[in-house]
């Protein structure tokens, strides 16, 4: 299979606090936003990676609650600094560090929930 891009997409029916969440407290990039049929939604990621996430917001909401403690974005990241700058940046905008699910997560990462429950995890390894 060739692929050339993949999108993560779900909904949200708070998409200023998701694009704060994840460009201001996560550092990402919004990469690109639209609006049409109802729909508001943006793009974020890392502007030369082949991936990103999409956050849409239908004019009717759009709840997503997150379907459980163990659905997960996990981004490794083998610096603990840049981890610790994050959590920090996350705290001042009042998103504090939860404990995981899955136990394999404490011991080299750190678990914080977006605006809708959602989970992200910074471990610091360099991967897979």
């Amino acid at each position: 299979m060739h692929v050339t891009q993949v999108r993560v997409a779900r909904p949200t029916d708070q998409l200023r606090q998701v694009e704060r969440f994840y460009c201001e407290g996560l550092g990402l990039t919004k990469i690109g936003s639209f609006t049409g049929r109802g729909y508001e939604g943006l793009l974020i990621g890392l502007p030369t990676a082949t991936y990103h996430l999409e956050f849409t917001q239908h004019k009717d909401g759009s709840p997503c609650p997150a379907p459980t403690e163990d659905n997960l974005i996990v981004f490794y990241i083998p610096n603990q600094q840049q981890i610790d700058t994050i959590i920090k940046r996350l705290g001042e905008l009042g998103y504090n560090t939860v404990p995981p699910e899955n136990p394999y997560w404490e011991k080299e990462g750190k678990t914080i929930e977006d605006p809708d429950g959602w989970r992200v995890v910074l471990m610091h390894t360099a991967g897979i």
